[in-house]
């Protein structure tokens, strides 16, 4: 019997290489056959003991789509925050939420816990996802122009023809929006596609791939690359914060002066001021992207426990978070342009970030289609307005610093 050993040895010595190991054995045992080449291959006064890596709870094999040449499985800790009510388009109503989170940011479960709390005085918030697209964008070489502008004339009278044969690639998706761009030799063509419960995607990749087929078979422009960063994906852009791309959600809350004041400690003036100071002028100066305190925060925690590429968080920063005093009271809302998030597909499927979606009810997909990714998009958005409520209440309040403090940060 061919042990772990046996196939780190072989590595080692050049006769197998890392991504054939499943090939000659179970996937467990070719992740152990890994741990202990790095154990092998480390500097000679350096104890590699991987022991905690290795001691995962679910079967390698469960983990082969969404990772390649597997060691093991790193733990983040997982916290929650809420309870939360949300009167939201894919959400049930009534029901009583928590949020998990991911994270090594000591004060952050807490920091979104506080402004839950706040929320939840309030009478809880409103959650609406306001668009769900999905895009690709392929960039095309033509030789001038003129054959642009022929080519940007053809999409635009066959763009039935590259819709169905993008259908033809999946039994979910759906091309919604098919927009042309030239830039002088170049063309791109933003595809955008209704994904339903995943992200989305594999999905739009291998669906534009089938329509680009076409457009190179009538016209005369070649194929340069799938992706032409007109799309645009886990990179800052204006486009994703101006045209929205995967979910674009919104959540707000009304709080009362006392509320404001017995939750966060401070006023609504205080909070409206490092808003618009903050969010607003600062980020205006900054150049920034995402006008808000820190939205990454809750969606990246929310990203990793539940499954979503972390890769896009970058997009889910495109993060608008407005104040504003009525009649006394507090009025916030935080609006998330670009949030790409699934409930199906990828890393959904682990056991644990599978888990961690049975805590919110959304796991799989919903009924009717593309109500569990929209539910999942209303939650992260309230979990960022109640993280936004609380840094902004702490920085109004002068008591951000001795929050860290106080929790040994």
């Amino acid at each position: 019997m061919t042990t772990a050993a046996d196939l780190a040895d072989r590595v080692l010595s050049g006769d197998l290489a890392l991504h054939e190991l499943e090939a000659h054995t179970d996937a467990d045992t070719a992740t152990k056959a890994r741990r202990i080449l790095l154990a092998q291959n480390a500097d000679a006064d350096v104890d590699v003991d991987l022991s905690t890596i290795g001691d995962f709870s679910f079967d390698a094999a469960t983990a082969e789509s969404a990772i390649e040449n597997m060691v093991g499985a790193v733990q983040i800790p997982v916290g929650i925050a809420g309870p939360l009510t949300i009167d939201g388009g894919a959400l049930p109503d009534g029901k009583t939420h928590y949020l998990p989170l991911a994270t090594t940011e000591g004060a952050l479960v807490a920091s979104v816990n506080r402004g839950c709390s706040a929320i939840q005085a309030g009478g809880g918030a409103n959650a609406r996802v306001l668009q769900s697209m999905m895009t690709r964008a392929p960039v095309f070489c033509v030789r001038d122009v003129h054959e642009a502008s022929a080519v940007v004339s053809w999409v635009r009278d066959n763009e039935d023809r590259l819709a169905a044969a993008a259908m033809e690639t999946t039994n979910h998706g759906e091309l919604t929006e098919l927009t042309p761009y030239v830039v002088g030799d170049s063309v791109f063509l933003r595809f955008g596609y209704d994904t339903k419960d995943a992200m989305g995607m594999n999905m739009a990749t291998i669906a534009t791939q089938a329509a680009c087929e076409v457009l190179e078979s009538e016209t005369a422009a070649d194929l340069i690359a799938l992706s032409g960063n007109l799309c645009t994906d886990k990179k800052p852009a204006a486009i994703n914060a101006i045209e929205g791309r995967g979910r674009t959600v919104a959540s707000d809350v009304v709080l009362t002066r006392e509320q404001v004041k017995d939750r966060l400690k401070t006023t609504p003036e205080a909070i409206e001021e490092v808003n618009t100071r903050k969010n607003l002028i600062g980020s205006a100066k900054a150049g920034s992207l995402g006008f808000n305190a820190q939205a990454a925060n809750v969606v990246a925690a929310a990203f990793l426990a539940t499954g979503q590429d972390a890769a896009q968080v970058v997009e889910g920063a495109n993060a608008i978070t407005t104040i504003d005093v009525r009649d006394g009271d507090l009025y916030a809302s935080v609006t998330i342009a670009s949030l790409d998030v699934g409930t199906v597909g990828g890393g959904t499927k682990l056991p644990t970030q599978s888990e961690a979606l049975d805590i919110l009810g959304v796991r799989g997909g919903g009924d009717p289609p593309g109500t569990n990714a929209d539910a999942l998009a209303e939650l992260i958005a309230t979990g960022a307005l109640a993280g936004e409520l609380s840094l902004l209440g702490a920085l109004a309040s002068s008591n951000l610093a001795s929050a860290h403090e106080q929790l040994g940060r």
